[in-house]
């Protein structure tokens, strides 16, 4: 994990510590999945991956120019292009979402489904030492969790603490406490916070912005993971 352009927030990665954010993600994959599969079998788990670039349009207005690339601080496109570095997996999962449950979609998906991706998103945070974590380019393991509205369970009283345990299992300690922050788009949201560093390191919402279902998000920052996993040990 090394700065070698000099920039605050741009990391290098080192080949041990990309295989140690795969193996991690494929920890947490597998933690969600199982627990998912547990309260109804019916869960049909999707990988996807979405476009890095994404069109302006489909931005969540939340994220100004201040927050993203390809944008101007007056949320004007930067040089004329059409397209933006998501700040964000969100859009490009729900987008995917809708498709798989189209009608016009040969694979037929039903609810309740988990769709879930694994990649990079971009934002213009605060120049910070590498130790915060706040990286203008970071990756972000993903989950939309889509169910009925008429279904009656609460499959997040469950997954929570099965989230919070598969972290701890990786990290260290990790409690689970409010967010400090209330997203315009989300009913609830819970962060999980490493006891050592006091670093957040995954959020889960239930979001009210998806038409078509209720949604239960799962977003871990998994180079935080990598972080926290790497320096569990030291005093």
């Amino acid at each position: 994990m090394e700065n070698l352009y000099n920039v605050n927030g741009l990391i290098f990665w080192s080949e041990e510590e990309i295989r140690l954010r795969e193996m991690l993600k494929n920890h947490f994959v597998a933690a969600v999945s199982n627990n998912l599969k547990t309260q109804n079998r019916g869960f049909e788990i999707i990988q996807v991956e979405a476009p890095l670039l994404t069109p302006h349009e489909f931005i969540n207005s939340n994220y100004s120019g201040r927050d993203t690339f390809g944008l101007d601080e007056e949320n004007e496109m930067a040089t004329h292009c059409q397209f933006v570095l998501r700040p964000e997996t969100t859009m490009g999962t729900y987008k995917a979402i809708e498709h798989l449950l189209s009608n016009y979609n040969e694979r037929k998906v039903k609810l309740p489904a988990c769709v879930w991706q694994h990649g990079k998103s971009f934002r213009r945070e605060q120049d910070q030492p590498t130790k915060f974590m706040r990286l203008k380019e970071f990756y972000q393991l993903e989950f939309q969790i889509a169910y009925s509205p008429t279904t009656a369970n609460d499959y997040s009283i469950s997954l929570i603490p099965a989230v919070q345990q598969a972290i701890s299992e990786m990290i260290g300690p990790c409690h689970v406490e409010a967010s400090d922050r209330l997203p315009d788009y989300s009913e609830i949201t819970v962060d999980i916070i490493c006891d050592k560093t006091k670093m957040e390191v995954c959020s889960i919402s239930k979001r009210k912005d998806f038409p078509l279902a209720k949604i239960l998000e799962v977003a871990i920052g998994t180079d935080r993971c990598v972080f926290n996993f790497l320096n569990k040990g030291q005093q």
